[in-house]
C-alpha cells in the first residue's frame, strides 16, 4: 500500500468512530507551513533561487494522539505523527517518521516506547529564540561546512523515554537501544536533562551521547556527545534567551578525523497583541580543524509574525550567514550551501488544526 493510501485508510478508520473523537480519546491534529523564499548562493554557479519551502517557521506535520483512562490516575497514551512536504505534497520520509510510540502516564510521569523526539531536543527548542525553525535557526542543527554538522539528534528509533514534572522542574531521559548482537553499547543513544522555570526566569541543561558500531580493525567506535546549557528571561512583552551547545565527535576508525564545535546563540523577542518581532544571532566556533578549514560561521536573523487568529499566522523572515576561509555555509540546517556567504528572505503562512 502506498503511503498516501495508507494515510487515507487511517483517517477513514478514525471517521468510523465519531464517539471516540468527540470524547477526545483520539485527536487528529497538524500544522501546515509553507512560504516563498529567495536565497542567493544557492548553487555552485553562485546563482540565486526563488523557491517554495515547506516549513519556513515550523515543520509541517499531521498526526494522531490519544489516551485511555485505566483508573487510579493511570492512562494509556499513544502518538503517531508524520512530516509533510508542502512544496510537493509528499510525505517527509516514512509515514510516521516524527512520532510512533505508545506508553503509560500517571502521577509518576510519562513513559513511552517506540520512536519519539529526544529529551534533549524537547528541552532545547524551548530556549531557541526562533522556536526551532527549519529555516534560519542553528540551535538544534548547525550548518557549518555541511548539513546539520555540529548539531544534535532530534529523534531516536527503538526508544524508551521518561518525562516527569515537579513544581517548576521538567526532567527526563531517553535511551535508543542499539539492537546489535556485538555489544549493547554499539548503536546505543542516550539523552537526559532538565529545565526549571519561575519568576520569569528559565534554566536548562541537557546532554546526549550517540554511539556508532565498533570498527573491527581499530576496536573502537564513533561516539558523538552534545552538551547544552541555556537560559531565558521574560519581563512584560519582552523575552530574551541565550544558549550553548558543545559538540564533540570522537572517531573510532583509523584515518577518520575527530570533530568539535561550540554553537552559541542569543535572541530577543517582543510580543504585543498579534505582532511578534524576533532578532537572533547564532555562531559556531569550529575546533580541531586545520586553519584553512576553520569555518567559524555566524548567522543573523530577523523575523516578524502577525497572528490572524489563534491558529493562523503570517511571517516574514530574513537571515544572513558568513563563514571564514572560503568554507561553505547555509542558512538552513538541511542544505550544504554553495558559498561562504548566504542571504535569504522568506514570506509564509502557518496554520494549525
Amino acid at each position: 500500500m502506498k503511503k498516501s493510501a495508507l494515510a487515507l485508510a487511517v483517517l477513514a478508520a478514525l471517521s468510523l468512530n465519531d464517539s471516540a473523537l468527540a470524547q477526545g480519546k483520539t485527536q487528529v491534529y497538524g500544522l501546515i507551513d509553507a512560504g516563498v523564499e529567495y536565497v542567493n548562493n544557492a548553487a555552485d554557479d553562485g546563482g540565486s533561487m526563488a523557491r517554495v519551502v515547506s516549513g519556513g517557521k515550523n515543520t509541517s506535520r499531521w498526526g494522531l494522539r490519544g489516551s485511555e483512562e485505566l483508573g487510579g490516575g493511570l492512562k494509556a497514551v499513544y502518538q503517531l505523527e508524520g512530516g509533510i512536504l508542502m512544496d510537493s505534497g509528499e510525505s517527509d520520509g516514512p509515514l510516521f517518521k516524527r512520532q510512533a510510540n505508545v506508553g503509560l502516564e500517571g502521577d509518576f510521569g510519562r513513559v513511552v516506547i517506540g520512536r519519539s523526539f529526544t529529551t534533549t531536543y524537547e528541552l532545547v527548542i524551548k530556549f531557541d529564540p526562533m522556536g526551532f525553525a527549519p529555516n534560519y535557526s542553528w540551535a538544534t542543527g548547525g550548518s557549518a561546512s555541511g548539513p546539520s554538522k555540529y548539531g544534535m539528534t532530534t529523534s531516536f528509533d527503538n526508544m524508551v523515554k521518561y518525562t516527569g514534572t515537579s513544581g517548576g522542574f521538567t526532567y527526563g531521559a531517553s535511551v535508543g537501544l542499539g539492537e546489535r548482537s556485538s555489544s549493547a553499547a554499539d548503536g546505543r543513544k542516550v539523552a537526559l536533562g532538565g529545565s526549571w522555570s519561575g519568576g520569569g526566569l528559565g534554566l536548562m541543561a541537557a546532554w546526549e551521547q550517540v554511539n556508532g558500531a565498533t570498527v573491527t580493525a581499530a576496536g573502537e567506535r564513533d561516539r558523538t556527545t552534545a552538551l547544552h546549557l541555556a537560559a531565558n528571561y521574560q519581563w512584560g512583552p519582552w523575552r530574551s534567551s541565550a544558549g550553548l551547545r558543545s559538540y564533540r565527535l570522537r572517531a573510532g576508525g583509523a584515518g577518520v578525523a575527530d570533530l568539535r564545535g561550540d554553537t552559541w546563540w542569543g535572541g530577543l523577542t517582543w510580543l504585543d497583541g498579534p505582532v511578534t518581532l524576533t532578532g537572533a544571532v547564532y555562531h559556531i566556533n569550529t575546533r580541531e580543524l586545520p586553519a584553512a578549514r576553520d569555518a567559524d560561521p555566524t548567522m543573523l536573523v530577523a523575523r516578524a509574525m502577525y497572528s490572524l487568529s489563534k491558529r493562523t499566522t503570517l511571517y516574514l523572515s530574513a537571515a544572513h550567514a558568513r563563514a571564514a576561509h572560503g568554507q561553505r555555509i547555509s542558512l538552513s540546517r538541511d542544505d550544504a550551501g554553495a558559498g561562504d556567504t548566504q542571504t535569504g528572505i522568506t514570506a509564509g503562512i502557518q496554520h494549525r488544526f
